[in-house]
């Protein structure tokens, strides 16, 4: 007798077979649903919310109620942290981070804020649109300022400083405030030593020069500078009518010396010579002082601005004093007896440097004529201060100087060389750094015709810059002028307030933590640097100019903390009050965890089994 498959029981073994490679595939499916964890808030502390028409207060009570049963409060400005309810500190509102953060933690996000925050950009548009924010705009009012200062970071006896100072105005006049006249002053230590009346303008920034010799800081007696050093300058906008006096005056440090902090000596003089004299006082910004020698092996020095001479004591006094000194012409001109007015350097092409000092040789005779074409760099540690140069679209060098091997051999080679783009290549810039007894730095610069670039002007002109400023930087960083570089420097010497000192640590090697003291405003403090993978440390400050010293009698210097915050002026919200997504979570369900799918899949084949049996089937 013959049995078939009847329909039944086709569809029986149909769907137990789909039901068990449904279970072997096993996909997942996602949905959302209302999320049940407590809200998170991110208060904006930055010090806006505490300025002239912040409402810290109001925002302190929004975020608290907000947060009742069982919220979470975040602080944020330049950082994230914990609540607490301190008045806001932070000089920065980057909203950014905080989001991010917040998104990992999960459920729902508000953000109290006065909408002026500092990274817009940067801000992920769709987390933004997941959170509800709360606004809570400052009242209008206008405010004069003074933006950024720009001048020498080292000063000599006889400089004239000048001084870049911006100012502006932001925010609706009131009424009856029509006074667009003030005045910029210069003080040192409440001593007045230059102003000037400028005009305001209607809103907006604009720049002018303050310029006046070192002459007029305060002078000790026996001091022909005035207090050796550093000084804090207090540019400060009098005779304003704002209502936001705190960032009406800004803090510049410099540096005060008694010698300039580069000497160029030239023998003989060229292009690339006063080529790079005036693009080492640009980039360095730091005292330039260049003597020029007409005649090789003679030994008569002029001053290249006046061409005066100059005895040749008083160039070695200046070579002596220079944090950096660039030997550039013929070396013969500095091997003679009495030639050279360098005291302790060697006699060699690509030797020691003046007493302590950093040293650019830079050789422009007796080199090989040609177009040198330079290759792009390879690794050194000027690479990343040269990296996006278009080497290829230079103009050639005039000429190269072969350098000895041995000064070749003990170097890190920088830029290279080959003649019409062809044959091997040959060294062209070339660095090095002193043992542990001489940690002076020296490098050698062995082209010429290289004053073409900065001639031509566009992109070869900013590769001549660059090249200069990587050479300045590195023979200049971290060197104190005594042949002892600095471990640590700070990166910038005064900060908006509410921002950190960011120091940075100098030396190859292992870094450490470096114990300094502090004084200012009538205190003294112990604080320590501990630096990141990076080398960069980070030093909170109060507003005010300080002194340090390392603990161990090393680093000395001066930082300041501004009392000027960008955070004090009217700014434009960037954010609006928006309820965002409601607090949503997503769950995600595999199909092996819906228990229904076992039991289609085992009620199929055992339906199917016993309807078999019933029917004799095998």
């Amino acid at each position: 007798m013959r049995h078939h498959l009847t329909p039944g029981l086709a569809l029986l073994r149909v769907v137990g077979g789909a039901a068990l490679l449904l279970l072997l595939w096993n996909p997942v499916t996602s949905r959302t649903e209302p999320s049940t964890a407590a809200p998170l808030v991110l208060l904006d502390a930055s010090l806006s919310m505490g300025a002239h028409g912040g409402r810290w207060r109001e925002a302190l009570d929004t975020a608290r109620a907000l947060a009742k049963g069982g919220g979470v409060i975040w602080r944020f400005g330049r950082a994230v942290r914990g609540f607490d309810s301190l008045p806001p500190t932070d000089g920065a509102t980057r909203l950014a981070p905080a989001l991010a953060a917040a998104a990992g933690r999960g459920g729902p996000v508000i953000v109290v804020t006065d909408g002026a925050i500092s990274d817009a950009p940067d801000v992920p548009p769709d987390l933004l649109r997941r959170a509800r924010v709360v606004v809570l705009p400052r009242a209008p009012f206008f405010d004069a300022f003074v933006s950024d200062i720009d001048g020498p970071a080292r000063v000599s006896a006889g400089d004239t400083i000048r001084l870049s100072v911006s100012y502006g105005t932001a925010g609706k006049r009131e009424t009856g405030n029509g006074k667009r006249r003030a005045t910029l002053t210069v003080d040192l230590r409440g001593r007045r030593i230059a102003s000037r009346e400028v005009v305001l303008p209607d809103s907006g920034i604009i720049s002018t020069d303050l310029t006046f010799p070192a002459s007029r800081f305060p002078r000790p007696s026996g001091s022909p500078l005035g207090s050796p050093g550093w000084a804090a300058l207090q540019v400060r906008l009098e005779g304003v009518q704002d209502s936001e006096p705190r960032d009406d005056a800004r803090q510049f440090v410099t540096e005060l010396s008694p010698q300039p902090s580069v000497v160029v000596l030239a023998a003989p003089p060229d292009w690339d010579t006063r080529f790079l004299a005036r693009t080492l006082g640009e980039v360095a910004r730091v005292p330039v002082r260049t003597f020029v020698a007409a005649e090789a092996g003679r030994g008569a020095w002029r001053d290249a601005a006046t061409l005066a001479p100059v005895p040749a004591a008083d160039v070695g006094r200046a070579v002596a004093g220079a944090r950096l000194v660039v030997r550039a012409g013929d070396p013969a001109a500095f091997a003679g007896p009495g030639a050279s007015p360098e005291r302790g350097g060697s006699r060699r092409e690509g030797g020691g440097g003046a007493g302590g000092a950093a040293v650019l040789f830079w050789p422009t005779t007796r080199g090989q004529d040609g177009d040198w074409y330079v290759q792009p760099p390879g690794p050194s540690p000027l690479a990343g201060a040269l990296a996006g140069i278009a080497w290829d679209s230079l103009p050639p060098a005039a000429s190269l100087v072969e350098l000895a091997p041995d000064s070749v051999g003990e170097a890190a080679v920088v830029l290279t060389a080959r003649l019409a783009r062809r044959g091997p290549p040959r060294a062209l810039v070339v660095v090095r750094e002193g043992g542990e007894r001489n940690g002076t730095r020296r490098a050698t610069l062995a082209a010429t015709g290289l004053y073409r670039w900065a001639f031509r002007g566009g992109s070869s002109a900013e590769a001549y810059r660059a090249l200069v400023a990587a050479l300045a930087d590195w023979l200049l960083e971290g060197d104190t002028g005594n042949g002892k570089r600095e471990r640590v420097v700070p990166e910038t010497r005064v900060v908006p307030n509410g921002l950190p000192v960011p120091w940075r640590w100098t030396r190859t090697g292992a870094q450490t933590d470096v114990v300094l003291n502090l004084a200012g405003d009538g205190r003294t403090s112990v604080d320590t640097l501990r630096f990141d993978a990076t080398g960069h440390a980070d030093l909170e400050l109060r507003p005010g100019v300080y002194s340090y010293a390392a603990a161990d009698g090393g680093e000395r210097g001066v930082v300041a903390v501004d009392s000027s915050s960008e955070e004090w002026r009217p700014a434009t919200p960037l954010l609006r009050s928006q309820d965002g997504a409601a607090g949503r979570r997503v769950v995600t369900t595999a199909l092996r965890d819906r228990w229904w799918l076992f039991v289609v899949a085992i009620a199929a084949f055992a339906a199917e089994w016993a309807w078999r049996r019933r029917q004799g089937l095998p």
